[in-house]
């Protein structure tokens, strides 16, 4: 299973949106500073995930929501829907 998460930041006030086989270990990671964009706060959240079967399905989904560009978009997804 593959996952599409979208992450906030409140230090940033920024949402990151990826996908990953393991949300948590990835969480750390972001939070660790190991990725670009998500190196300069250390406050990352989980604020929301949808699992898929292939890592495509994930890539995809994650390739829809930025290709809107749009915080609004992101701020509707996650508010339609409770995180596990």
């Amino acid at each position: 299973m593959f996952f599409l998460y979208i992450i906030y930041s409140e230090s940033l006030n920024k949402y990151y949106t990826g996908y990953s086989k393991n949300v948590t270990v990835r969480l750390n990671q972001h939070n660790e500073g190991i990725s670009g964009f998500t190196s300069f706060a250390k406050d990352w959240v989980l604020k929301y995930k949808e699992e898929f079967k292939t890592r495509e399905e994930a890539k995809n989904r994650e390739l829809e929501i930025k290709k809107k560009k749009s915080r609004k978009y992101i701020e509707y997804i996650i508010s339609t829907c409770i995180v596990p």
